[in-house]
This record gives structure tokens, C-alpha cells and sequence, in this order.
């Protein structure tokens, strides 16, 4: 069990993919701000994160999600979820954020859709 957030980067065809283990919350969410801050000024224009393997998701990890979601759009790219487990995936839809992220049932269906 990871305590707090770890991220795994890979890139597949220009696509960047954040595998997440762990938990994104307040303690944790500037750490994925941070990556993908960079990931924007590199010039990354479509990355997906991986939840598959996500414990919990708090309001900070959602407003982090949010404010990169607005950002890739600007840049005409596009932040992706997909295989969120199902207390995530709940989290997400109490909140109404499932109409407002872009999210997929899998990596596969992530990737089918190229971009905006």
C-alpha cells in the first residue's frame, strides 16, 4: 500500500499516460499539479491518468483535476481519466464531475479518442 501519491509516467504515440497508486487529496494534489504543469510547458498536449489503482480522490484532487482539465482544453488538448475504481468513481459522480472530466472506462477507450 502506498501511503499518499505515486505517479508513473509513461508516453505511447505522443500520448502521455500518469498511472496513479494512492491516494489524491490534499496532502498529495500539488504533486500532480506539478507534473502536469510541466507536462503543459513541454508542450504535452493530450495526457491520460490512470486510476485503476486510486484509493481515494478529495476535493483538492478534484479541483486539480478541474483546473488542468480548463487548461488542456486552452491548449486544444485534452486531460483524460480512465479505469477509476469504484469509490472513485463515485466520488466523481456525487459531485457531477463524470459531465465535466473527460472520462473512460479504460485505456483502451482513452486512447481511441485522439483528440479535441
Amino acid at each position: 500500500m502506498v501511503l499518499g501519491l505515486e505517479i508513473k509516467t509513461e508516453e505511447i504515440d505522443n500520448i502521455i499516460i500518469l498511472r496513479l497508486v494512492g491516494r489524491l487529496d490534499a496532502s498529495s494534489s500539488s504533486l500532480l499539479q506539478s507534473k502536469l504543469n510541466v507536462l503543459i510547458k513541454e508542450g504535452k498536449t493530450v495526457v491520460l491518468l490512470d486510476f485503476s489503482d486510486m484509493d481515494y480522490l478529495s476535493s483538492a484532487g478534484l479541483r486539480v483535476l478541474l483546473s488542468f482539465t480548463k487548461k488542456f482544453d486552452e491548449k486544444k488538448g485534452r486531460l483524460g481519466v480512465f479505469a477509476a475504481t469504484d469509490d472513485v468513481m463515485e466520488v466523481i459522480k456525487l459531485t457531477g464531475f463524470d459531465k465535466i472530466l473527460n472520462m473512460y472506462k479504460n485505456e483502451k477507450e482513452a486512447f481511441l479518442e485522439k483528440t479535441l
